[in-house]
């Protein structure tokens, strides 16, 4: 993969260049002089000319191109945006202010394969409703249709979504060691560290000690799940807490899993309330129940999805590592197909 290009010679400038594509975890080409830069111009993803070299770098009329920066640590030079306009560059950075919007555009750059990912949410009604179980056979369905999917476990106390798909022991970061984090996150980093399974990635909890996900922790996650992914899915907590509602804020629709009974209706009323806070489209999954489906739909107040079905040997099949078969003429593949048609563009 080739490397951003910098081209100044000023060394003071170039110290502080190396030490923010160190934070964005980047590494860079250096020409101290645009002849040596004529090699790496179209090939970079990225170019920074130091306001030092711009007129020489204009001097040699290098080819029209996108992904130039000029950098500079003068902001109050009136010469700046001529510089700007001779080199060719689309924006001026100016150090040590636009220090982080560097940090980002040259992560940008690393970036091998840049997506755009749709991020579902998947939220039970009441507990038990099966909220994970679709969570997880979601994203399964969707990676074996080879969909590159991130499955998000945003529940502290669900008893960790990786033991639902059998690969608690998988290795692998976890939680616990992403909460710390602030900024950006490298989508192919994530990748890297998440334990994978052919096209899906798990990120859920460690065993132990419960902590809560601050909200920054899983912005940063789920921009490097969209930028990285084809499908982010979220399994949350009823309970919404701040990381929580950064995912609802990001859904391109909310999975709202419901038992056709009375008690389940009106817990799901209650969650829908929540919901409604911070997302527009609900949608809705109901498991058959004592009470009518097409009742209990219009109890709900929001569209229906689709019919979860109930799965006799479930537990048992789950207690053995184990997920129902997702085959396309399974009842539960058929649900899990037509969602991902009608979800996904």
């Amino acid at each position: 993969m080739h490397r951003p290009l910098v081209i100044t010679e000023d060394h003071a400038l170039l110290d502080d260049l190396v030490r923010i594509a160190a934070a964005a975890g980047a590494q860079l080409d250096v020409a101290h002089v645009p002849a040596h830069a004529r090699p790496f111009w179209n090939l970079a993803p990225l170019v920074v000319v130091g306001a030092d070299q711009a007129d020489a770098v204009a001097a040699t009329s290098p080819p029209v191109r996108d992904q130039v920066l000029l950098v500079t640590r003068d902001h109050e030079d009136p010469d700046t945006w001529r510089k700007c306009v001779a080199v060719g560059a689309q924006a001026v950075v100016s150090l040590p202010g636009d220090e982080r919007h560097l940090v980002e555009r040259l992560a940008d750059a690393m970036e091998p394969d840049p997506r755009s990912g749709a991020v579902i949410c998947v939220i039970g009604g009441r507990g038990g409703a099966g909220a994970s179980v679709l969570s997880a056979c979601l994203a399964l369905r969707a990676s074996g249709d080879h969909l590159r999917t991130l499955l998000v476990d945003a529940d502290p106390l669900g008893g960790g979504i990786d033991a639902l798909l059998g690969r608690e022991e998988a290795p692998g970061a976890r939680w616990g060691d992403l909460v710390a984090r602030e900024g950006r996150i490298s989508s192919s980093a994530l990748q890297a560290a998440l334990p994978s399974f052919g096209d899906l990635a798990v990120l859920s909890f460690h065993r132990g000690e419960v902590a809560t996900i601050p909200a920054q922790a899983m912005r940063s996650v789920l921009e490097a799940g969209q930028r990285g992914f084809d499908l982010v899915v979220v399994d949350l907590p009823r309970h919404l807490d701040p990381a929580s509602v950064e995912a609802l804020t990001r859904a391109k629709v909310t999975l709202v899993v419901a038992t056709a009974d009375v008690r389940g209706i009106l817990s799901t009323v209650q969650v829908l309330g929540e919901a409604r806070k911070h997302t527009s489209d609900l949608r809705a999954i109901l498991r058959q129940g004592v009470v009518d489906e097409d009742l209990a739909a219009t109890s709900l107040g929001i569209p229906s999805a689709g019919n979860l079905p109930d799965q006799p040997r479930l537990t048992t099949t789950l207690n053995r590592g184990e997920l129902p078969k997702l085959g396309p003429r399974t009842v539960l593949g058929a649900l899990c197909t037509t969602l991902l048609r009608d979800l996904l563009p």
